[in-house]
C-alpha cells in the first residue's frame, strides 16, 4: 500500500515517517485490499495534530487525533481507525449484504442552474468552496456506514433503488436523518 505523509509546521524526521508506516500496516490486516493511505501531521497552538485517511476499495476512513505528542496522536489516530473497522466488519457480519446495483454511471450534479435562483433584491452570499463529486449508487445502509467511517455530519450518495440523489445526516439527538431527492 502506498503512503503519502504530509508534514505542516513540522520537520519531517525518518523515524515519524518510519512510525506512520507501521500503523498503517497494522490497519492494513483488516483490509482485502487497501489501495493507499494519507497523513497530514501537523503542529497547531503547540498540540501534535494527525489525520490518517485510508483508502479501501469504495471506501475512506479517517482518523484524527491531537496530543501533546505526534507519536501519541499517531497512534491514537490509528485506533480509531481500527475501531471503525472492526466496528463496520461487526455490522457486516450482523447484516446481510444487499445485492449490487447494476452498474450505471454516476449521476453528475449540475451548478448551471444556480443563475436562475439569483434574485437582484435580495443580498448576494459568496460561495467560498465549492466542490464536485460523482455520487456512487449505494443502498441506504451502505451510506450511512460511510458516514460513520468518514465521521462526517453529512454524507451525498446515489440510492441504488431508485436511482435518487439522497443525503444522510448526523442529527443533533445522534440519530441519522435521511434526505430524499425527487425531480419536480
Amino acid at each position: 500500500m502506498q503512503v503519502n505523509i504530509t508534514f505542516r509546521h513540522l520537520d519531517p524526521t525518518e523515524a515519524l515517517k518510519a512510525h506512520v508506516r507501521d500503523r498503517v500496516e497494522r490497519v492494513q490486516k483488516y483490509i482485502d485490499r487497501p489501495t493507499e493511505a494519507y497523513a497530514v501531521l501537523h503542529l497547531e497552538n503547540l498540540k501534535h495534530h494527525a489525520e490518517l485517511t485510508v483508502k479501501a476499495g469504495r471506501f475512506l476512513l479517517r482518523g484524527t487525533a491531537k496530543t501533546g505528542d505526534m507519536y501519541a496522536s499517531i497512534d491514537a489516530a490509528a485506533d480509531k481507525i481500527e475501531r471503525q473497522l472492526k466496528k463496520h466488519k461487526e455490522k457486516l457480519q450482523n447484516h446481510k449484504a444487499a445485492p449490487a446495483a447494476p452498474e450505471q454511471p454516476p449521476v453528475d450534479v449540475r451548478h448551471d442552474v444556480l443563475g436562475i435562483l439569483e434574485d437582484p433584491s435580495r443580498p448576494s452570499h459568496k460561495v467560498i468552496k465549492s466542490t464536485e463529486f460523482q455520487a456512487k449508487p449505494m443502498s441506504l445502509d451502505e451510506a450511512i456506514l460511510q458516514l460513520d467511517l468518514l465521521d462526517a455530519h453529512f454524507y451525498v450518495f446515489q440510492n441504488a433503488e431508485d436511482r435518487s440523489i439522497n443525503v444522510v445526516y448526523r442529527r443533533d439527538d445522534g440519530n441519522v436523518g435521511l434526505i430524499e431527492a425527487h425531480p419536480a
